[in-house]
């Protein structure tokens, strides 16, 4: 993937729901309230993790290991449908902390070979690495998303501020896949 086309869908992924947020900040407020426990978002999202975890597994040249791709992949899926049965408690949450992971993992591989084309490639470097964390702290802690939803839902005008500063974010991040990482 080009950088330029991960910019322009981040920017335009982070950007929807915020422009939905300070339309809506009730509705937004109350959504995401539900999130941490919303059992059916969990599943969806899990799945999609496991099958890009796969989907990633599958790519790796594993010459030491190709023997046992097949049972890798195999054992890997199960894990990701077993999550969904036994480990529904803040599945969702757990789901969301796996795509950080992978999502950070897609945005340093494709930043990684133009970072000494412009300084600008290390925001998107920086973003994914918060999401790394963000993925590693919520796997081990995902009650402290609900906490964190909950304090910033408080009031209207929390949710209006932080969806502000997060559009602006993404529109600075759309604006650097149309403009500086064009030809990246």
């Amino acid at each position: 993937m080009k950088l330029s086309l991960l910019s322009i869908l981040l920017g335009l992924g982070l950007g929807l729901p915020q422009i939905y947020g300070l339309a809506n900040p009730q509705k937004l407020s109350a959504s995401v309230r539900k999130f941490p426990r919303n059992f059916a978002a969990g599943v969806v999202l899990m799945l999609l993790g496991t099958a890009w975890f796969v989907w990633n597994v599958n790519g790796e040249p594993i010459a030491d290991f190709s023997a046992f791709k097949p049972y890798m992949l195999a054992g890997f899926t199960a894990v990701g449908v077993a999550s969904c049965i036994f480990v529904r408690d803040f599945l969702a949450v757990r789901g969301l902390a796996v795509l950080f992971l992978l999502l950070g993992k897609l945005m340093v591989d494709t930043g990684r070979p133009h970072l000494d084309e412009s300084s600008f490639v290390l925001v998107i470097q920086v973003w994914a690495y918060v999401l790394i964390v963000a993925g590693i702290w919520l796997t081990v802690t995902p009650w402290k998303l609900r906490d964190f939803l909950n304090f910033a839902t408080a009031n209207e005008n929390r949710v209006r501020i932080g969806c502000a500063v997060r559009l602006a974010f993404a529109v600075f991040i759309l604006a650097l896949g149309l403009t500086t990482f064009r030809t990246m």
